[in-house]
């Protein structure tokens, strides 16, 4: 009996862990590109003619391509599990592969 109920809190702590990871992280990450947005176009644009900084632009690009990816890769997930496929991160790019 303590083994099933070892294995649930497991299982619950790691669903905890993917929910604030996708739920909250990408969220933050997209938040934090929107904010080094502003900082390459150089801060506070209507009160100061400040020039904008180079590395807030790549940080901003580095930020939206992760969240585009994660976005693309739960469609593709998805879109997998209807055809009856499953989703294989075997090769680090993420393949296609039948059940």
């Amino acid at each position: 009996m303590a083994d099933v109920i070892d294995l649930a809190l497991r299982a619950v702590g790691q669903i905890l862990l993917v929910g604030l990871v996708l739920g909250a992280g990408i969220p933050v990450l997209f938040s934090a590109g929107i904010r080094a947005m502003a900082y390459g176009a150089g801060g506070d644009a209507e009160t100061s003619h400040a020039p904008g900084h180079p590395v807030g632009k790549v940080l901003a690009v580095v930020c939206f391509a992760v969240v585009v990816l994660v976005v693309a890769t739960g469609i593709t997930f998805i879109v997998a599990s209807g055809f009856g496929k499953t989703l294989s991160f075997e090769h680090v790019v993420p393949t296609i592969a039948d059940e």
